[in-house]
């Protein structure tokens, strides 16, 4: 797997690249999960964890959960969610949080049922 791990940054490039080599990166708060169904990969997930102003325990950010269309609906997705919450509860974070865009109506169902929707809006500048 690892070898495999490797080979990827030279094949995707930009960001997936980066994102590659920090999975190989010990020192890098960054993780992965990869549902599989008879040997086949249907489902990801990425999440970090990051200090807090407001806690003194670290944040779990489950910044991408991705579910092949044909496996929508099957309990993948709710699976992998239920890792990395298992994953922020034995390491003591307070909460796993997950954004998503106001239009992605099959994440939000999922999500509407496995959390609760928060009420802050975000804001961004965009620096370059």
């Amino acid at each position: 797997m690892a070898a495999a791990l490797e080979r990827l940054p030279v094949i995707l490039g930009g960001a997936t690249a980066a994102t590659c080599a920090r999975f190989l990166d010990s020192s890098v708060p960054i993780h992965g999960a990869i549902a599989t169904v008879d040997g086949h990969a249907f489902s990801l997930a990425h999440w970090i964890y990051h200090r807090s102003t407001w806690t003194t325990d670290d944040y779990w950010d489950l910044q991408d959960l991705l579910v092949v269309d044909d496996a929508r609906g099957s309990g993948l997705g709710r699976a992998l969610i239920e890792h990395v919450t298992a994953d922020a509860m034995r390491q003591g974070a307070p909460r796993v949080y997950r954004p998503t865009h106001e239009s992605n109506q099959n994440a939000i169902y999922l999500y509407d049922r496995v959390a609760e929707r928060s009420r802050f809006v975000q804001y961004r500048k965009l620096l370059s």
